[in-house]
């Protein structure tokens, strides 16, 4: 009956022998191993040729894992029946010393991000493991289990089950609007110039890796009134909305601009703050006769306004721009650098607009090289984002309030170059009352799966288009 051969990383002695024991109790363990980390290629390698049962497990967390009835049996039942090569499962997670839930999300294709949540416990077929581990050229110091799990994927299944099978301690009590900069903090650059290796090569050994080869923009489609417009889409905005209309009228530039303003049925008082500009002719002030528009929706009306300028340059309600040269910086670089899309370079503030942890966000994972495929791994692109006004009508934003920006990016990026912007041209706020501040589980698997999904779409068209080019 002894089926699994378990790895762990807890190194306090206590927690270690609470865990060990709770396995052991299964009657389910022939061998239980620690090892310093579940990230370095070298120790996975080892795990997969130490592992001596038909099931490996691999606990990654440093807290005490307990077990639900019957777990592994359930999983190991479950991996035999869908031929997974992968299995992990919803959870409980204690904080603070309360039991929360802990569900996962589905695997895909376009599951790319290195720091997708599978909880912390892993169930592998052990000659699948042996298999993926063996294809591990890399060695890796942080993303030795992202590798893996890739190489895994490539020729079978990640199988999520919707059954909480374990309770685990989590010591991380931060919200969402605190954990979801951690990718683009300057001190992580090692881990993620690491992760980017990993994904790239994996999209190289499943065909959609994506040569640095860029189709031209010439920038003489269509005929257009002003070189630029800011659009904003807002709701009830009343705290912010004041602000970012200034920043935008007190821009300098030797080039017509103009300000498209998407009122979506907002009710706090933000319509009327708009309307105290209104004696600015730059200013388009829209409130749409439709209600059913997202964010995304919102900036497909402002685009396809007759007066929308060559160039579309995004603000959110919420934030400002750094001084008055940011437009003018946004549009140079489209014809500096010959791109359909233009990425600037963000601080992150807080209300007051005082620099806050991570500080300056400049998103150097976008390369001229590599910035199309490493796209597909990162969670987002970097402020402000602006857009070549006939290539954004042909695509079109999706209808959505969350990841159509990156949605957008992904596709521009499958055929044109993506210009980049270093200098700080933009301040992004950091307050209580931001969209994505304080995320309960539910909606925060909700994005994600809506983003792993839209790259899971734009993975399968950069194969079909390889395939193609390959005929």
């Amino acid at each position: 009956m002894k089926k699994i051969s378990c790895f762990m990383t807890c190194s306090v002695e206590e927690l270690a022998s609470r865990t060990m024991e709770g396995l052991q109790a299964t009657g389910l363990v022939e061998e239980i191993h620690t090892i310093e980390s579940p990230y370095s290629s070298q120790l996975l390698k080892q795990m997969a040729a130490q592992a001596q049962a038909p099931y490996t497990l691999l606990y990654t967390k440093q807290t005490v894992l307990q077990l639900g009835m019957f777990a592994l049996e359930r999983m190991m039942h479950v991996m035999d029946d869908s031929e997974a090569s992968m299995i992990y499962a919803d959870h409980y997670q204690i904080k603070e010393g309360k039991q929360m839930a802990a569900p996962v999300i589905d695997y895909q294709p376009g599951s790319l991000r290195d720091d997708f949540d599978f909880g912390s416990v892993l169930l592998f077929n052990t000659a699948k493991l042996k298999e993926a581990a063996a294809r591990m050229t890399a060695d890796y110091r942080f993303a030795g289990l992202y590798d893996l799990r890739l190489k895994l994927s490539q020729k079978g299944s990640l199988v999520h089950m919707n059954e909480y099978l374990y309770s685990e301690v989590e010591l991380d009590t931060r919200k969402s609007g605190e954990k979801m900069f951690d990718y683009v903090d300057p001190k992580n650059r090692d881990r993620q110039i690491e992760m980017e290796q990993a994904c790239t090569q994996h999209l190289k050994e499943i065909g959609g890796y994506l040569e640095p080869h860029f189709e031209p923009i010439a920038f003489e489609k269509g005929d257009f009134a002003f070189e630029a417009s800011v659009i904003i889409p807002v709701r009830n905005r009343i705290r912010t909305i004041r602000d970012a209309i200034r920043s935008v009228l007190s821009q300098k530039t030797d080039f017509k601009f103009n300000l498209i303003i998407i009122d979506n049925h907002s009710t706090d008082g933000t319509t009327e703050a708009i309307d105290e500009f209104k004696q600015d002719e730059r200013l388009i002030h829209l409130i749409p006769e439709r209600n059913d528009l997202g964010i995304g929706g919102c900036w497909n009306l402002g685009v396809h306004h007759p007066l929308c300028g060559k160039f579309a340059i995004q603000l959110d309600s919420d934030d400002v721009y750094k001084d008055e040269n940011t437009l003018t910086t946004m549009v140079r670089a489209f014809y500096e650098q010959n791109c359909a899309m233009v990425v600037g370079t963000y601080m992150m503030t807080d209300f007051n607009m005082n620099m806050i942890a991570p500080g300056i966000i400049d998103h150097k994972e976008w390369t001229p090289e590599n910035g199309r495929n490493n796209a597909l791994r990162i969670n987002g692109l970097g402020a402000p984002r602006a857009f070549y006004t006939p290539v954004l009508r042909e695509v079109k934003v999706p209808n959505t309030s969350y990841g159509e920006d990156y949605a957008l990016g992904l596709n521009f990026s499958r055929k044109y170059q993506i210009g980049r912007v270093y200098d700080v041209v933009y301040l992004c706020r950091r307050w209580d009352d931001n969209s994505d501040a304080s995320l309960d589980i539910n909606k925060m698997n909700a994005h994600n799966l809506y983003k792993d999904r839209i790259r899971t779409w734009e993975l399968q068209a950069r194969i079909a288009l390889n395939k193609k080019r390959n005929q």
